[in-house]
């Protein structure tokens, strides 16, 4: 992503203010000074500031020696929803994907090495990790990351393939960067991605793209099952074609129009 301004407009504090934010996860969910410290690689005297900062912003509260974060840090992600319609426009048809396959529908966009979940209507949990609004997934490894990368562009997708680390989340997991340029390939050449046992074992999903008024691919749209409950060929005849109608539904809402900018399919970098 290219950014405007050199090292003389970068402000280091915000940076490491977000930094300790972020430090807050599922396994520091009160942390205390001293593991923030070393979650961040910043002093403690350092964090000691930041988090003071912090407190009198509201967005952490201190309980004796424990850190937790407020509700106020979820404002954030209400003004980054407000401001985008593509969620809005978005949540009624996956409603309706949700109804007609009986699978979580979710919506994700690319953010550096990673696909994350900006809308999503679940109906059951079947991944080790709680899915919700947020939630980040390697994009290599799932089938919305691949969707994702696919129409992100040669340099995007060279830069992806130098730089992402690639490693085995399962035995079936895509590690090798001309390979996954292959099946890159192919998503774009199909119109759409599936992912069986990447990310993890017994895990199976389908990607299409989401394009805005310029036919950009925007998003990816997915539908993920167990195996068990739908087989990868199924999931190609049965929901894929489900996929393609809800997205070609949002890309319409957003200006979308096929007609005029006819998809391409073809003709991978």
């Amino acid at each position: 992503m290219a950014v405007e301004g050199g090292d003389r407009d970068y402000v280091q504090s915000l940076e490491r203010g977000f930094a300790v934010l972020l430090a807050f996860d599922e396994d520091l969910t009160r942390p205390t000074l001293a593991e923030l410290a070393a979650k961040t690689g910043f002093s403690r005297p350092a964090v000691r500031r930041l988090l003071l900062t912090l407190q009198r912003l509201g967005y952490v509260a201190n309980d004796g020696s424990r850190w937790t974060l407020t509700p106020r840090v979820l404002s954030i992600a209400q003004h980054y929803t407000a401001t985008r319609a593509t969620i809005e426009l978005a949540q009624p048809h996956l409603l309706r994907q949700a109804e007609r396959t009986g699978e979580s529908a979710s919506l994700a966009e690319l953010d550096g090495h990673e696909a994350v979940y900006v809308a999503r209507v679940p109906v059951r949990r079947i991944m080790s990790i709680n899915v919700a609004v947020g939630t980040r997934v390697p994009a290599y490894a799932t089938s919305m990351g691949r969707v994702l990368l696919a129409w992100a562009g040669p340099e995007t997708i060279t830069r992806f393939l130098e730089e992402a680390e690639m490693r085995a989340r399962t035995p079936a997991t895509v590690t090798d960067p001309a390979e996954l340029r292959q099946r890159l390939a192919q998503v774009r050449e199909q119109g759409f991605s599936i992912v069986d046992g990447e990310l993890e074992e017994g895990l199976v999903s389908a990607a299409v793209p989401v394009r805005d008024a310029g036919g950009r691919v925007v998003a990816a749209l997915a539908s993920s099952t167990s195996a068990g409950r739908l087989a990868p060929e199924k999931l190609v005849e049965q929901t894929v074609p489900i996929l393609l109608e809800t997205a070609a539904a949002i890309s319409a809402d957003l200006g979308y129009d096929a007609t005029v900018l006819p998809p391409i399919r073809d003709g991978f970098y």
